[in-house]
């Protein structure tokens, strides 16, 4: 009887998408991707709305007629990434195959893909901002110690933003020595909220209203380093800190200014009988994501740098 590896992919890439979102700190970026057309492939296309102003009511000839513009805009993921994996046939067998399969791709997703996307997206936030380069929303040089205050530099980042007109709902990332001096500095004052993402509830501190976020300093860099997998000294894949890369303590970041996308285009499954290379079941896994930030929101984003400027 065959086997029926397509069901076997199909119920591993809905459980992977899921976990890609859920496990990411950054998962609650994919939220903004409501409206975002997308049909396989790198590529999505986003709506782009704007507006005439006001113009004077009169009472004799009523309202001025407006124009509304609305365009979809093509945009291309440039992260195509992927592996592939075998399982010796002697390993395991048709029955075992999906826990195992599972087992192996998930541990690959958590330690591997999920750092990967963070790392990615929250490097282009902070590279957005510094290419936007306005006044007061990069500060380089900003050592978080027991001996200054971390709520204020955090404080300071949200005044920041919310000076730039953003209102909304915003979100902090910092890394684990920020959020530790956060929580000596405020000792049993410090208020948390509950944070959802993919079903998952987790109690993180809040500063004004706003949720900090921990998040893995190995995760917060300004450049990071995507490695091919093939070149000499990246086989082992992966990313890492940027040759121009600076540690970031922490940023604020409008809840509405991503835009991220992460898709399991394909994942292909092939059974001992059908796999060629050897006698094993094999695993291909491939998948796209990339982060966008519209041309009118580049400058909303606040970054704390540790490093100097240079």
């Amino acid at each position: 009887m065959p086997i029926n590896t397509i069901t076997y992919a199909q119920i591993l890439m809905q459980a992977l998408d899921e976990a890609a979102v859920r496990d990411a700190v950054t998962g609650w970026m994919d939220a903004n991707a409501g409206q975002v057309r997308y049909n396989g492939g790198n590529e999505v296309k986003v709506p782009q709305m704007s507006t005439q102003g006001m113009a004077d009511y009169d009472r004799d000839s009523g309202y001025v007629q407006g124009a509304i513009t609305l365009a979809w805009k093509t945009l291309t993921m440039t992260q195509d990434r992927g592996r592939k994996f075998q399982i010796d046939a002697m390993d395991v067998d048709e029955t075992a195959f999906v826990s195992t399969a599972a087992a192996v791709m998930g541990t690959f997703q958590r330690t591997q893909v999920i750092p990967e996307i963070d790392a990615y997206r929250l490097s282009k936030l902070a590279s957005v901002a510094i290419t936007a380069a306005v006044t007061g929303m990069v500060v380089y040089g900003q050592t978080i110690s027991g001996a200054s205050s971390t709520l204020r530099k955090i404080k300071e980042g949200i005044k920041a933003v919310r000076e730039q007109g953003y209102n909304e709902p915003l979100m902090v990332h910092a890394n684990d020595s920020t959020v530790m001096e956060l929580e000596l500095e405020l000792a049993g004052n410090l208020r948390s909220e509950t944070w959802s993402v993919g079903g998952v509830n987790t109690q993180v501190p809040v500063v004004d209203g706003v949720m900090v976020i921990p998040t893995p300093a190995n995760r917060m860099y300004t450049a990071i380093t995507i490695k091919d997998g093939t070149t000499s000294g990246q086989e082992a894949g992966g990313y890492a800190k940027g040759a121009t890369g600076k540690d970031v303590n922490f940023m604020v970041v409008p809840r509405s200014v991503p835009l991220a996308i992460t898709k399991q285009d394909k994942m292909r499954i092939f059974d001992p009988d059908t796999y060629q290379k050897a006698d094993a079941w094999a695993l291909d896994y491939r998948r796209y994501h990339d982060l966008w930030v519209m041309d009118n929101k580049k400058g909303s984003i606040y970054v704390s740098v540790k490093d100097a400027q240079q």
